[in-house]
């Protein structure tokens, strides 16, 4: 299924949901900050840096990036906590209001 369709497909499920989306004109970047933010982290700390012999090596290298950017990277706007150590407090939080509502 081209990205066309699935992307008809999947507005058409929005808009039966009663959720708009909001369309970002393509090079707009101040539309969408944080999506650019962590595009320009992406290139500069990446794919600047790295020498991909190839697809598959790319394809790790990337991984391992990523990987060290959600789990092991701290991030200003997260309180200088990893996302993976914020969403821990998030699921703790989460756990502590079900308890109290039973």
């Amino acid at each position: 299924m081209g990205r066309r369709r699935v992307a008809t497909r999947v507005k058409g499920c929005l808009k039966r949901q009663g959720i708009e989306t909001l369309y970002i004109e393509p090079g707009s970047p101040w539309q969408n900050a944080k999506g650019e933010s962590f595009n320009g982290r992406l290139r500069d700390e990446c794919l600047n840096v790295e020498w991909f012999g190839n697809v598959r090596e790319a394809d790790l290298l990337v991984e391992s990036w990523r990987r060290h950017y959600n789990e092991a990277r701290p991030h200003s706007s997260l309180g200088y906590r990893t996302p993976s150590e914020f969403y821990a407090v998030y699921e703790q939080k989460e756990m502590d209001l079900k308890t109290a509502r039973i």
